[in-house]
């Protein structure tokens, strides 16, 4: 045992830190003389503590990155108050970073087969561990479902090893899917997004949207900032925000968004009256909620066209119930409810080509509001939870 900090709104107090048993890697002689520093969540509501872990034993197939960025989102703050279950506590938060390759064990390409070596700038598909011999695998194929699948900042404890990315290194285990990040890209643009980049995307390619359709984001955090973005690019005719604060609605403004509206200073009949209005009083083809507010749902549903099809993935945990008449808002209006949980590698790699492509008309590192040091990570944490920036960055 040995003594570390806790961190807590960025100020420190002496407390005992755990020292993981990792044994140091021979091999890597300009790391073995270091620790590696992590900030680690011991428990739910519990100060961050900052741990100083040994290098890792690199086994055959697996990576090591230094970390450029990782991020911190919304799901960073549900784990912090304990509304996910299943969280090994303590863990390495951060579970989309961005990472320069450091060695690679028998490792040489990536996941798409790009030439991969020290120096790369890459990100990694954050699930791990789908068995791909479960029922969910192999007959319903949704991976996302298999009750063996591991998530890096999430589902594995800091005990494992350095298998989060609000670290000074990240171990990729082998295994995992690297993907090298296009080099019109940098790491700024990729993380801006972070996972709400991968599960925007993967929230309009739910929808199933058809070119010219009215595109209604409920929401303007990074997931809903993302879907209007993509949604664009798939051809949507308007697309329409609702949400907050109005910093966050002029960043949408840029990113394609034709009408935003603020929460705060319209009510839900203010908004519907004029969304009705702008659609000839039908309505938008497809609803997306990003918001993970319960009462978005029922005002989604609300304004939702008839045929329409709305696209729940805001809900990553459970943040209580609503009230929806399953007549008037579902059968009657012949609607198309789909949820999406998490995402696939392919929203990973096919979102970044596509914004690698289109990387003027999607400043996505904008998004971006304040990069903390490892030190500061208990500050990003509560600045994300008051919405004092939209997406704030670990940077080691």
């Amino acid at each position: 045992m040995e003594d570390g900090t806790v961190l807590m709104g960025g100020a420190f107090l002496e407390a005992p830190v755990h020292r993981d048993l990792l044994a140091p890697a021979p091999f890597l002689q300009y790391l073995c003389a270091m620790s590696i520093r992590a900030a680690v969540m011991t428990a739910p509501e519990a100060p961050l503590e900052l741990w100083d872990l040994d290098d890792p034993v690199l086994e055959p197939g697996s990576v090591l990155l230094e970390t450029v960025a990782s991020e911190v989102c919304g799901t960073d703050v549900h784990l912090f108050h304990g509304q996910l279950a299943g969280v090994p506590y303590p863990i390495i938060p951060g579970h989309v970073s961005v990472g320069r390759v450091l060695e690679t064990r028998g490792v040489e390409v990536d996941a798409l087969g790009m030439s991969l070596g020290p120096g790369d700038e890459v990100t990694f598909y954050d699930v791990h561990e789908t068995c791909w011999s479960c029922w969910h695998c192999l007959v319903a194929r949704q991976p996302n479902r298999c009750p063996s699948r591991k998530v890096y900042g999430i589902t594995y404890s800091a005990r494992d090893g350095l298998l989060g990315g609000w670290a000074e290194r990240i171990y990729l285990k082998p295994g995992v899917k690297v993907f090298r990040i296009p080099p019109e890209l940098s790491a700024e643009q990729v993380i801006g997004g972070g996972c709400g980049l991968f599960t925007g995307f993967a929230a309009v390619d739910r929808s199933g949207m058809s070119m010219g359709d009215t595109i209604l984001v409920q929401g303007a955090g990074p997931v809903g900032l993302s879907a209007a973005a993509f949604a664009g690019l798939s051809g949507a005719s308007r697309i329409f925000m609702i949400g907050a604060p109005e910093s966050r609605l002029e960043l949408a403004r840029t990113l394609g968004v034709d009408q935003a509206f603020d929460l705060d200073l319209t009510t839900p009949e203010e908004r519907k009256d004029r969304i009705l209005t702008l659609t000839g009083g039908r309505g938008p083809d497809v609803v997306i909620e990003a918001a993970g507010h319960p009462s978005a749902v029922p005002e989604g549903l609300s304004l939702l066209r008839d045929g329409g099809t709305y696209v729940v993935v805001g809900h990553y945990s459970d943040v209580g119930e609503v009230s929806v008449n399953p007549h008037l808002d579902v059968n009657r209006k012949h609607a198309r409810i789909l949820g999406q949980w998490g995402t696939d590698f392919h929203h990973l790699a096919r979102a970044l080509t596509l914004l690698a492509r289109h990387r003027e008309a999607l400043p996505l590192d904008r998004i971006v509001g304040k990069t903390y040091p490892l030190e500061e990570a208990g500050q990003a944490l509560a600045d994300v939870e008051v919405l004092r920036v939209t997406k704030a960055l670990i940077a080691p």
